[in-house]
């Protein structure tokens, strides 16, 4: 795909400023009616959009509805049946040290926005975010990843054809377009990527203060203890694993289970991916295919001399691996060390769990943390653990409902959207206290007459 040239960056950069200095944005009724373009969009483009899913990564139809499309219709469907009451200015209590002034909080856009998605859900990942800058009055420059070539050009089309470029604006290309676009100034920043990306990303806007959101990843540990179900806890751990191939910053990616019942998960996850995708994965149209070359090459590097027990199977021309669990793994060998991203399941035991807890602390916060047992024992992992998100006895939902607040915490991110959280993480939350002028009490003035008095009041 051909790059975005550096003045034609410059250029979106400057107009998007000049159109939100004129103060369209402000207006409730542009945002709502922004939004219901891009909804109205969504489902025209609907089916080019699939098609390239297809293409770019072999996610079948229903997948990309479900975990792409379906997910930013919902969000903007919030934002357009909230927006009103999240913009309204918020009525404050004063003190009675401040007599007669009275205070409020009104949000405010943040300004120009510059959102950079990853290849893995490049719809959800790009437009998602999109809504929360439509909705808060921000005008929006996007970046899709150069990974999917099929679902960046479409998305640019779509973008094109719905809305001008000095609003919300696709630009197009490789990591030196990130370059060029990190050099410019924005008024806020969301990044959705790999942590030592993300990085580079808040080094570039610390140079102009310039706020962040990163959503990073991170390695999800997913606790299988005594006591869980584990028919159902393998076919839910299976599904939360095959999605996109294990290629989600929320991917279960690897199984920390207690020693009673390790063999037993280990068989029920073997008939379940079956289940899920039949004997040969490589015939299943719902399962997604390894994006690059690259990516493959790690990932199969991960199985050399690995003591696989399920899968491990994979064609580099078509870019498959099966689902794979791997046992016996060495806690500081790559494979526990990087996030797997793909398809396979390295397994750690545990005794107790305390001892779970302590692996999983000893190490980076993740996006995500998954425990399968009893509520007792998942209150206490919950307690003495901190991850952006987590499932009890399941995986991957916390990310279904559009009210919950999604982001990390630590390497795993910072600061969190959807919903609510979205329009306020490109606003601003502005003070303002208003005094009238028919009195104006003196005890504030110097020489601070009466100040005993004044100071009990304080």
């Amino acid at each position: 795909m051909e790059n975005t040239t550096t003045e034609r960056i410059v250029e979106i950069v400057a107009a998007q400023k000049e159109f939100f200095r004129s103060g369209k944005t402000l207006d409730i009724e542009y945002r709502l009616s922004a939004l219901r373009a891009l909804k109205a969009a969504l489902k025209r483009w609907e089916k080019p959009l699939a098609d390239a899913l297809w293409a770019d990564l072999h996610k079948s139809y229903e997948e990309a509805y479900l975990t792409e499309l379906s997910i930013v219709l919902g969000e903007i469907d919030n934002h357009i049946s909230h927006l009103k009451s999240w913009a309204a200015p918020k009525r404050c209590a004063t003190p009675i040290k401040m007599f007669p002034s009275r205070s409020k909080v009104i949000n405010e856009p943040l300004g120009s926005s510059l959102i950079i998605a990853p290849w893995n859900y490049p719809v959800q990942l790009l437009l998602n975010p999109l809504v929360g800058a439509i909705s808060a009055g921000c005008t929006a420059i996007l970046k899709p990843s150069p990974y999917v070539e099929s679902v960046s050009k479409v998305v640019g089309e779509l973008i094109a054809e719905t809305f001008e470029s000095n609003y919300i604006a696709v630009v197009q290309g490789n990591r030196d377009v990130n370059t060029t676009l990190l050099e410019q100034r924005y008024d806020i920043i969301f990044f959705t990527g790999s942590p030592s990306l993300g990085r580079k990303v808040m080094a570039a806007a610390a140079k102009n203060l310039t706020p962040v959101v990163l959503e990073l990843g991170g390695k999800s540990p997913c606790i299988v203890d005594r006591g869980a179900a584990i028919a159902t806890v393998a076919r839910r751990i299976a599904w939360g694993k095959s999605l996109n191939a294990g290629q989600t910053c929320i991917a279960p990616d690897y199984l920390l289970v207690h020693k009673e019942v390790k063999s037993q998960l280990i068989e029920a996850l073997s008939r379940e991916f079956t289940s899920l995708l039949g004997d040969n994965p490589k015939q299943c149209k719902h399962f997604v295919r390894i994006v690059n070359d690259k990516a493959f090459d790690r990932l199969v590097g991960y199985l050399e001399g690995a003591d696989i027990v399920v899968g491990g199977e994979y064609d580099k021309g078509e870019r498959y691996i099966a689902p794979t669990i791997v046992d016996n793994v060495d806690t500081d060998s790559p494979i526990m060390q990087e996030e797997i991203f793909g398809p396979i399941f390295p397994v750690v035991t545990f005794e107790s769990t305390e001892e779970a807890v302590k692996f999983v602390t000893e190490r980076e916060k993740p996006l995500a943390l998954y425990y399968f047992g009893d509520n007792k024992s998942a209150e206490y992992v919950l307690k003495h653990t901190s991850s952006g998100g987590a499932c009890v006895n399941d995986t991957i939902m916390h990310i279904a409902n559009e009210r919950l607040p999604f982001g990390g915490v630590g390497n795993s991110g910072m600061s969190s959207y959807h919903g609510r959280e979205s329009f306020d993480v490109f606003s601003h939350r502005r003070a303002v206290v208003t005094t009238p002028t028919w009195i104006d009490v003196p005890f504030r003035y110097m020489p601070y007459k009466m100040f005993s008095l004044v100071k009990k009041l304080l």
